[in-house]
């Protein structure tokens, strides 16, 4: 399972991080970070999901407001928004 994080749209309401330790608050810039992630593309962070945090990870996902944070299987098609 992979997520992917597109902090361009985080709004920093930061309810992620209430759902899944990887999401952490950044309040010097207003926005959440995915820790152990890189940048696939501009403001986009995709990291891989440890089997044994993935409803975490797509309770994260159904709790961002503006959908900053999409869920993905293994064979690419997507779980949560």
């Amino acid at each position: 399972m992979r997520i992917e994080f597109d902090r361009d749209t985080c709004t920093g309401m930061f309810q992620c991080t209430a759902e899944w330790e990887a999401f952490e608050e950044n309040r010097d810039d207003g926005k959440a970070d995915l820790r152990d992630s890189e940048e696939s593309e501009e403001d986009v962070f995709v990291r891989e999901v440890p089997d044994d945090a993935e409803f975490d990870a797509k309770m994260a996902a159904r709790v961002c407001p503006v959908d900053a944070i999409r869920v993905y299987d293994d064979d690419g098609e997507q779980l949560v928004p």
